[in-house]
């Protein structure tokens, strides 16, 4: 199985998403999955210009030359596809969503009924085969993620794939700073990484260990009380670095 991670993080390997986004992938490369990950920030990917030229002038391509020449393919060929993102202001961050729109070019113009909805035709060669979402708040509640669980089900129906799971993990600040004083939280990780193992050797990911995964760690309140005193802390330091430079 080859699978193509897409992770969308500012802070690439160095962010909360990929915390949990290792595991994840050490499991399915545990299981015999290959992998192939790039990171969005270091592609050059220009926004669609909505001229439609991909549909009209030079079907499936788009008149626009960057990274997506070579990217897009890769998600056409791909068996399963792991998108990996922070959650910000509700959504996906915006560099994401201009490669989801430059995925356009995968499609035609006609139209057809599938799934009780007109979509557009996907063109010869796009694999029907699975999504999955990788994801991190800094919120407490786990509800946070539905607009864009709402979102990446309609992109993967869009284009011919079936959206099949998330692994989601909200308050990823907290968990972060959770498993390095070394609190008990090991489980969510190695339940990330079970998860990856059942993706790819059953094609599934089971209920009670995505409930693992984006279990809460601490009771909302404490959450809130501890996370102000820490951005507090945070604030504060950078308050007495700013005024530090003023007079030195």
């Amino acid at each position: 199985m080859k699978a193509l991670v897409i992770n969308a993080s500012p802070n690439m390997d160095k962010g909360n998403t990929a915390v949990i986004l290792g595991p994840f992938i050490d499991g399915m490369k545990a299981a015999g999955a290959e992998i192939e990950l790039f990171y969005i920030k270091k592609l050059r990917i220009q926004p669609c210009q909505g001229d439609m030229s991909c549909m009209l002038k030079t079907p499936g391509v788009c008149f626009q030359h960057d990274d997506m020449d070579w990217l897009r393919p890769k998600w056409k060929e791909a068996d399963l596809i792991v998108v990996a993102t922070p959650l910000f202001v509700d959504g996906m961050p915006g560099p994401l969503k201009n490669f989801f729109d430059r995925i356009f070019p995968i499609v035609t113009l006609m139209l057809e009924m599938r799934d009780g909805h007109t979509r557009h035709l996907v063109r010869e060669g796009v694999k029907p085969g699975p999504v999955v979402l990788v994801s991190s708040c800094g919120a407490w509640e786990i509800d946070v993620f539905d607009p864009l669980l709402a979102h990446m089900k309609a992109l993967s129906i869009n284009s011919n794939r079936s959206f099949i799971g998330a692994v989601l993990r909200p308050h990823a600040v907290a968990f972060r700073r959770m498993l390095e004083s070394g609190a008990p939280v090991k489980d969510v990780l190695e339940a990330a990484m079970e998860a990856g193992r059942q993706l790819v050797t059953t094609g599934e990911m089971s209920g009670e260990t995505l409930a693992t995964v984006s279990r809460p760690l601490l009771p909302r309140d404490t959450f809130v009380q501890t996370m102000n005193q820490y951005f507090g802390r945070v604030l504060e330091e950078l308050t007495t670095n700013q005024n530090r430079g003023v007079t030195d």
